[in-house]
């Protein structure tokens, strides 16, 4: 459990520019020490502080890339921390202005559960020829699991060459995909992996739900778990769309539900969805399926086109959505001051075992 304590009143109460001032100071004092990452679904009030912005695994790889930086102050998740964490030096301290700055999908693939799903597949199938990967949205405990049992880590850019190294290069019978169920089903499809051969393991019912014959003959067994915004997404929103806009572009995560990634005009990661929306030619209409506050940054920045919602009412990532000026003006102060707050640590046994999935990710 990740508690949050509250700020000081001063935050609380302090106006926007109050906030700024705050930062603006803070970063200038602090210099190189201390290096501020941005995720994509960071508010703006955050994001016009960020030293780097990006995807989870590339402001990690950014943090290690940049060993001057004694402190990384990441505004994102906590599994992010975590990444940032294993990758970087030891001396390095990883912060998080937000402890309740979680990930609901990783947190749907709890590692306990996950070993016990584990031990009951080991029941009546062979899982010595079962490989594991997680996608990058998962606990640090989870990426040693996969490691320990010889799988890999992969992000939503490249998903399908993981797939293919598990099935065609290690001749995997059965691969178990945690925790985005949408990610596995839509990277799984897209490879010609028949339907009839794509299970999901609920880890609340007993033997994830299925019968003998369904796991046995399962070559993709899915975890059953999502992200909430992505999953908000649905087919009526593309056809509502078409209808008002027939020579518009459809764009979204895979992460969303088959059904609506097999309706887009293109589907990728978050960085594909940014290059996506750059290149299409002034005057587009675009509908974009992911995170309101990245959408809403691209609207800003590309304003020859028309950059929408997929979802008009789509809500904001509500875990992501806690980070905002005001802690990330708390954190600065005490960093000035000398205190280290909300570090984000993964002991060496687990973070070994992590960088073992990693490594196989990076090597494929």
């Amino acid at each position: 459990m990740r508690l949050q304590r509250a700020l000081p009143s001063r935050y609380q109460s302090a106006s926007p520019d109050d906030l700024a001032s705050a930062i603006a100071f803070a970063k200038e004092t602090l210099g190189s020490r201390v290096l501020v990452l941005g995720h994509h679904y960071q508010r703006d009030e955050v994001m016009r502080w960020a030293d780097a912005r990006g995807d989870s695994l590339a402001l990690a790889h950014h943090a290690a890339a940049h060993p001057e930086a004694g402190t990384i102050v990441f505004c994102g998740v906590h599994f992010m921390a975590e990444s940032a964490d294993m990758l970087t030096a030891p001396g390095t301290a990883v912060v998080l202005p937000d402890l309740n700055a979680g990930c609901s999908m990783a947190d749907m693939a709890d590692c306990d559960d996950v070993e016990d799903a584990w031990h009951a597949m080991a029941q009546v199938t062979d899982t010595s020829s079962v490989i594991p990967i997680t996608y990058i949205n998962s606990s640090a405990a989870v990426k040693a699991f996969v490691g320990r049992h010889g799988g890999s880590v992969c992000t939503s850019s490249n998903a399908r060459a993981v797939l293919e190294w598990a099935l065609e290069e290690q001749g995997a019978t059965k691969v178990f995909f945690i925790p985005d169920q949408h990610l596995g089903r839509n990277t799984a499809i897209a490879l010609g992996i028949d339907e009839d051969v794509i299970a999901m393991w609920d880890p609340r019912r007993e033997m994830g739900g299925l019968d003998e014959a369904t796991l046995k003959g399962a070559t993709v067994l899915l975890w059953k778990g999502h992200c909430s915004v992505h999953q908000r997404f649905r087919p009526e929103h593309v056809r509502a769309f078409r209808q008002e806009h027939p020579a518009g572009i459809v764009v979204v995560h895979p992460e969303c539900s088959h059904d609506v990634v097999s309706m887009a005009d293109v589907v990728g990661s978050t960085d594909a969805i940014i290059r996506a929306a750059r290149e299409a030619a002034p005057g587009s209409v675009l509908a974009v399926g992911t995170e309101i506050h990245l959408v809403n940054r691209l609207a800003g920045e590309l304003p020859d086109r028309t950059v929408l919602s997929l979802d008009p009412l789509v809500c904001p990532c509500s875990t992501m959505n806690r980070i905002d000026a005001a802690h990330l003006a708390w954190v600065l102060d005490e960093l000035m001051a000398g205190r280290v707050p909300n570090r984000i640590t993964v002991d060496e046994a687990t973070a070994s075992d992590a960088r073992k999935a990693l490594d196989r990710m990076l090597s494929i």
